[in-house]
């Protein structure tokens, strides 16, 4: 029996539609750029016979005329993939078909389903949905296209901002003008014009498909939802009383949400779901753990009715889990190299939406709250391992690059404006070069890309850090060995970062080999940055520090609360220090990273010690104690932001302690008063004095005011680590987890995660308390009618599946991946199949944003 793959699933549905794609303009949204960048299905378009792929977010109307075949003939045909719902990218694909008039067909192809679009809050599509875009998409185009011909002198974009406005559209999208600011250039007029008299009198042709299998392949078996998609982005909860986070599941309390309640975020996941199963050829018994995965599969229980009865499909089980059941393993600093990788590496910049261009967040008060997650594609400094010896070169290859941008953007700068930007460049200016190719030289992370078969990110998931960097050394070896490329250095035993950058120096030396090895020169790259001395001792500090916290959790609150305190203390006494001293370094751990501990701490303390304090884990003197120390901690560093529990104080607490920093410089720099003689014109100054006494009662009296309206912030702060610290109140839940835990009392098995915990159960064929079984339509009416005549249908086991797909609703990260690898290979079940996917990847900083950021519901 086939493997389940879900690589070649992906790479397989793009080839189902490559009429479609045939000498085509592709433009993909931000959502599937960045998943066929992880599959590497680039190439794949182009072998399907691409004229070119382009972004829809960054159109440009010089795009008609890139051509990867030299085709002279104008664009007719032009396919545009989308992870998002057709109403967040209609103004994208107006603005595209507008831009390109030759454009005859036009083939769109979106992720979320045609029923998520009629489902989706205050969308205006109805269960046609499909049907229903063409239509006014049409109808939009077409009025555009009246409008230019009515009054040739109105520019395109001033047509586009009139368009979207227009009865229909002003529900389907907020962007109303200045389209430019996203795509950074202006629409030509001549654009207006038909370029060919045979177009003349031919209605554009526009079909909507769907398109499921977006997503972003780190493995095979592992898989997580692209960041800019509009699943990812979809809030998983509303603000209420057991809620911690927009991006991230309630606290489950044993109640299921009504139909009604259910969150756009549980909507689109079970529909992806659904439709991934169908796509992988799977039929799914499912089962869930958590509140939200209990609505998730009751959704796709019911998606699945009678219409999958007596379909040939291979049988699969599908476990739901929500991630706030495990906070602790996304929040602290493992044992994973990819998860140092995503941690250290810089990001892709995310494409501004028209909210934020228009003012921020103002639109999150009247429509589901859109989540901006961080771009999983990885920026990979590869500019220090690539170097041109000659300046010469350098010189020419920075001018070649000007030249093509002058091109590039003619159509924004008159010849003035070209001759004054050539003469304001300096092409010998090595700096600038510098600048510039750093900005292009950066690598990315590609899921296809192996070694003799075995791909490297895959390998590289199921190892420990060590053990991952070593692997990658042992592959550039190999690699310099198969190049018949010499190295005089000598190799140091066991992992260096020396030995690696010199490997990954002498395969860049020449251009074909450094292409041929691309995938391994990258992984190595992404590696010595995470390895960088500043990323490196970041890390083992935090994971030095979360090691004494387990420790201390075991031990006593007291202890476990006079280390968060400490380590309060130690970023007021380094702020207090930097401000005095702007050389200063800043230190390991900011205030940010030290409340992080403290979530930590106040997760493991509700573990350990759920009954200590009246409402939280801590006696009211230890949580006073840490309280005062973050009072302190924000007051000595005033600037912090981000923090959701400080909105709206934060620029008063700037603008205010700043100015009496400033009044005691002043008073501490004063020149000493001299000594003279009393006389009667000193005498008259005395109400100036009380003047000044006044005015420093004022401030006395605001900086009061203002200190203690930050310690209620502080105490709102605390109940919502008094909510974190009840993540398991569930009776039934805690009663399961704690079975799990007591099963296995090593010492190393009790930092495992609960999905390594719950897996090894599982495999084991043992029972997981408070797993709940959705059964399907026709084993609820076995269970109903025929169940009384003995027919009764038996409960499946998920142990007895031959292939186990486990998706954690809120996002995974790689110490889980390694540990759910783990967990199968010490479980001897080597015909076991297991499939991990995920919301998004999760790192320590995502975390943060995510429980002390803008989407908190501290």
């Amino acid at each position: 029996m086939a493997t389940v793959d879900v690589i070649k699933c992906c790479l397989d549905s793009i080839r189902q539609i490559s009429d479609s794609i045939k000498d085509a303009t592709v433009y993909l949204d931000a959502g599937s750029t960045e998943s066929f960048q992880f599959l590497g299905a680039f190439p794949l378009f182009l072998e399907l016979g691409a004229r070119s792929v382009c972004s829809l977010e960054n159109m440009l109307a010089l795009d008609k005329v890139v051509d990867w075949k030299t085709n002279p003939s104008p664009v007719r045909k032009i396919v545009i993939i989308t992870s998002c719902l057709l109403s967040g990218t209609h103004r994208y694909i107006l603005r595209c078909l507008s831009m390109l008039r030759s454009v005859r067909y036009c083939a769109i192809y979106t992720s979320i389903s045609e029923v998520a679009h009629s489902t989706y809050p205050d969308s205006p599509l109805g269960p046609d949905a499909f049907y229903e875009y063409e239509t006014l998409l049409n109808q939009d185009y077409e009025e555009l296209v009246r409008k230019h011909e009515s009054d040739p002198s109105m520019s395109g974009d001033g047509m586009l901002d009139q368009s979207t406005e227009e009865e229909g559209w002003s529900q389907l999208t907020s962007m109303e003008d200045d389209a430019d600011e996203i795509s950074g250039v202006r629409l030509p007029q001549e654009d207006y014009s038909p370029d060919h008299s045979d177009d003349v009198g031919q209605k554009l042709k526009i079909s909507v498909h769907h398109f499921p299998l977006i997503l972003c392949p780190l493995s095979p078996r592992v898989f997580v939802l692209p960041s800019e998609g509009s699943v990812a982005e979809a809030s998983l909860s509303t603000e209420h009383e057991s809620s911690i986070s927009y991006g991230l599941p309630p606290l489950s309390t044993g109640h299921l949400m009504d139909t009604e309640d259910v969150t756009p975020g549980a909507t689109l996941t079970a529909q992806f779901l659904y439709h991934f199963a169908l796509k992988m050829d799977l039929k799914l018994e499912i089962f869930s753990l958590g509140d939200l995965s209990k609505n998730v599969g009751k959704l796709l229980t019911d998606m699945s009715s009678l219409y999958d009865v007596g379909r040939r499909k291979r049988s699969a089980g599908l476990l739901l889990i929500d991630r706030t059941l495990d906070l602790l393993t996304p929040c602290c600093h493992g044992d994973s190299l990819i998860d140092r990788m995503f941690t250290s590496l810089p990001r892709r910049q995310r494409i501004p939406s028209f909210s934020q261009v228009k003012g921020g967040k103002s639109q999150l008060k009247n429509c589901p709250v859109k989540l901006e997650r961080s771009p999983l594609a990885v920026e990979i400094p590869l500019q220090k391992f690539i170097k041109d010896e000659d300046s010469k070169n350098n010189s020419q290859l920075l001018e070649s690059i000007e030249s093509f941008l002058y091109g590039w953007y003619s159509v924004d700068l008159d010849s003035k404006d070209m001759e004054s930007m050539k003469h304001s460049k300096k092409l010998n200016d090595e700096t600038q070069f510098q600048r510039d190719r750093n900005e292009l030289l950066h690598g990315a992370f590609v899921s296809t890309d192996n070694f003799r078969g075995a791909p490297y990110l895959e390998a590289l998931l199921d190892r420990r850090t060590k053990d991952g960097a070593m692997l990658i050394k042992k592959w550039l070896q190999e690699c310099l060995r198969r190049e018949n490329i010499s190295s005089d250095l000598k190799i140091h035993p066991g992992f260096s970062k020396s030995d690696l950058e010199s490997f990954v120096r002498a395969l860049a030396m020449r251009q074909p080999c450094l292409l041929k090895n691309r995938g391994i020169v990258q992984l190595a790259a992404a590696t010595l940055h995470a390895f960088d001395e500043l990323h490196s001792a970041s890390w083992d500090a935090f994971s030095s520090a979360e090691k004494i916290l387990r420790v201390n959790a075991a031990d006593t609150s007291q202890s476990l609360a006079a280390q968060i305190s400490d380590l309060i203390n130690k970023t007021t006494l380094v702020a207090s220090q930097v401000q005095k001293d702007m050389k200063k370094s800043a230190g390991l751990f900011s205030l940010h990273d030290a409340l992080l501990m403290t979530v930590i701490a106040y997760v493991l303390a509700g573990e350990n010690f759920p009954t200590s304090g009246s409402d939280g884990p801590f006696s009211w003197q230890e949580e006073h104690f840490m309280k005062d120390a973050i009072v302190d901690a924000i007051i000595e560093n005033p600037t912090i932001s981000n923090l959701k529990f400080l909105h709206g104080l934060s620029e008063e607490l700037k603008s205010k302690l700043n100015k009496t920093e400033s009044d005691e410089m002043k008073k501490d720099t004063s020149d000493p008063l001299p000594d003279v003689e009393f006389d009667d014109d000193q005498w008259g100054a005395w109400g100036d004095d009380d003047e000044d006494k006044e005015t420093t009662n004022e401030q006395q009296y605001d900086n009061m005011q203002l200190k203690l309206e930050l310690k209620d912030r502080v105490d709102h702060f605390f109940k919502f680590l008094h909510k974190l610290s009840r993540v398991r109140s569930n009776s039934t839940l805690r009663e399961g987890l704690f079975a799990l835990e007591s099963r296995h009392t090593d010492d190393p098995y009790t930092s495992k995660g609960l999905l390594h915990k719950l897996l090894t159960s599982i495999l084991d064929k043992q029972d997981v308390p408070g797993l709940e079984y959705h059964s399907s339509t026709v084993g609820r009416l076995f269970k109903s009618g025929f169940g009384r005549f003995g027919l009764g249908q038996a409960k499946p086991s998920l142990g007895d599946q031959n292939v186990i797909l486990v998706f954690v609703i809120g996002g995974i990260n790689g110490v889980e991946v390694r540990e759910a690898h783990e967990a199968l290979t010490g479980s001897n079940r080597s015909d076991i199949e297991l499939i991990l996917g995920g919301t998004t990847f999760l790192t320590p900083d995502d975390m943060r944003e995510l429980l002390l950021g803008d989407y908190s519901h501290a």
